[in-house]
C-alpha cells in the first residue's frame, strides 16, 4: 500500500545523480501542481473511506478511528522526517519537500468546501485517485522533492544500523494494513490496495532516470 520504493529509488538518484537544474520559478510551479494533484487524490480516496500506506496510511487511519483532520495529522506525522531528510538528501530537497506537504494538508481541508462527491464508487475512486497521487507525487519527484514518507526512515536506519529499508518499508506497511482492518472493510481494503497498485503503475512507467534527469 506504499509507493515507498519509488521514493527510496528517488534519494538514490538525488544523491549520485547531477542533472541540469530546474529555475526557482519552474520549482515553485511544480510544487503547486504536484500538491494539487495530490490532494485531489486524497480527496477522491477519502471521499470513498479508502486508505493509502505511508504517512497517508497513518493520516487516514487517525482520521477514520479519531475522527481527526486528515491534513492536520499528515502535516504533523511528517514533521520528525525532515531533520532526516536534510540529512540524507540535503537542504533544498528537504524545503521543497516541506513545502509540498504543507500546500497539500491546506489544500485537502480547503477542498472539500469547493468539491463535493454525491456519489462515489471505491473501485473507481481507488483508480482515479491513485492516478492523480501517482502523478502528483511524480511532478514532485521531477523537481527533487516529495510528499515525506517512511522511505527516508527507512534509508536513515539502513545506513545506521545496517537494517535492509525494504524490510523497514515492508514492516511499516504491513503494519498499517493490520490496523486498517480495524477501521475498514475487507472490500474496502481491497480497493485501497488497487488505489496503491494505480499509484506505483504512474511512477514506474514515467519515473525513469534515463527518461528525465532534470533537478
Amino acid at each position: 500500500m506504499e509507493c515507498a520504493l519509488s521514493e527510496r529509488n528517488l534519494l538514490k538518484l538525488m544523491v549520485e545523480s547531477t542533472p541540469v537544474r530546474h529555475s526557482l520559478i519552474e520549482d515553485a510551479q511544480a510544487i503547486a501542481v504536484g500538491a494539487m494533484l495530490s490532494a485531489l487524490g486524497i480527496a477522491l480516496l477519502k471521499g470513498a473511506d479508502l486508505l493509502s500506506g505511508g504517512t497517508a496510511g497513518v493520516a487516514f487511519l487517525a482520521h477514520y478511528a479519531f475522527g481527526l483532520s486528515f491534513g492536520t495529522v499528515f502535516f504533523l506525522i511528517n514533521l520528525p522526517f525532515y531533520y532526516l531528510a536534510w540529512r540524507k538528501v540535503g537542504l533544498a530537497f528537504t524545503l521543497k519537500t516541506f513545502s509540498a506537504v504543507t500546500l497539500a494538508s491546506f489544500i485537502t481541508e480547503a477542498l472539500p468546501r469547493y468539491i463535493g462527491f454525491a456519489h462515489l464508487d471505491p473501485l473507481v475512486a481507488a483508480l482515479f485517485g491513485g492516478v492523480l497521487l501517482g502523478n502528483g507525487m511524480l511532478v514532485l519527484f521531477r523537481h527533487r522533492a516529495s510528499l515525506g514518507g517512511f522511505g527516508i526512515l527507512a534509508l536513515w536506519l539502513q545506513d545506521q544500523f545496517g537494517i535492509r529499508a525494504g524490510l523497514v518499508q515492508l514492516a511499516l506497511d504491513m503494519t498499517i494494513l493490520v490496523f486498517s482492518f480495524f477501521v475498514a472493510s475487507p472490500f474496502i481494503i481491497a480497493c485501497s490496495v488497487i488505489g496503491a497498485v494505480a499509484i506505483n503503475i504512474v511512477l514506474a512507467v514515467n519515473h525513469r532516470r534515463d527518461r528525465y534527469i532534470a533537478a
